[in-house]
């Protein structure tokens, strides 16, 4: 599994992050039982990781003793809606880009995308 903007064990630790409550930190120890219970990894490959996803502003952290304590800067959900504007910017016409992009999807995501924004809509107006 890979989510666009992350490597390969980036993506596999940030979703692991997302995965827990969004209200708690997480060290290094922790996710690396959680993914040596299911691969063959170095504690210090995980914990380098996690350091270079702070160093990308993906992480942020504070001291716990002689470890740290790690947290997400964005949502799971945060981060999706950032790469759908990256792609829509990146992506020519804008226009074009959604009129495509709304060809593409089904009824029932047609009909959410349109009480978000209705509901967006109320929300600024109020």
């Amino acid at each position: 599994m890979r989510v666009r903007g992350f490597g390969e064990l980036e993506a596999v630790i940030m979703d692991r992050i997302w995965n827990r409550d969004p209200q708690a930190s997480t060290s290094v120890r922790e996710v690396f039982d959680e993914l040596a219970a299911e691969r063959g990894i170095a504690y210090t490959t995980v914990m380098s990781t996690m350091d270079n996803l702070h160093g990308k502003g993906w992480l942020q952290r504070e001291r716990n003793g002689k470890a740290y304590r790690y947290w997400p800067t964005l949502t799971r959900e945060q981060h999706g809606a950032r790469l759908m504007r990256d792609a829509l910017d990146a992506g020519g016409r804008s226009e074009l880009v959604l009129s495509h992009f709304i060809e593409q999807i089904g009824p029932e995501e047609a009909e959410r995308l349109r009480a978000e924004l209705r509901r967006v809509s109320r929300r600024k107006k109020a």
